[in-house]
């Protein structure tokens, strides 16, 4: 499943449950926010490392390689981390 369906599948999903109370709809929201902020910045992170990539195949010099690399992972990272919590606090209300 890709990440935008994974997105849609969870918000309607979220929309569906009626037992869910307004503060965990606002955490939630939250949560999918900063999940799709993070899914844009990794997709121009990754448009730039394939631009540099096809500078550097060609012979030229990519001067930003590290900054963009520390991009991603910094992307990446805030990425796991919401993911994680949604995995926590499904697990929260499974129980």
């Amino acid at each position: 499943m890709s990440i935008a369906g994974f997105l849609a599948h969870s918000a309607l999903a979220a929309a569906r449950d009626q037992t869910r109370t307004a503060a965990t709809i606002a955490a939630d929201h939250d949560v999918l926010t900063e999940l799709f902020a993070t899914g844009r910045k990794l997709g121009w992170a990754g448009s730039n490392l394939n631009q540099m990539t096809k500078t550097l195949n060609s012979g030229g010099d990519a001067t930003h390689v590290e900054e963009t690399l520390a991009d991603v992972r910094h992307a990446a990272t805030a990425t796991k981390a919401a993911v994680e919590r949604i995995i926590s606090r499904a697990k929260g209300e499974a129980a």
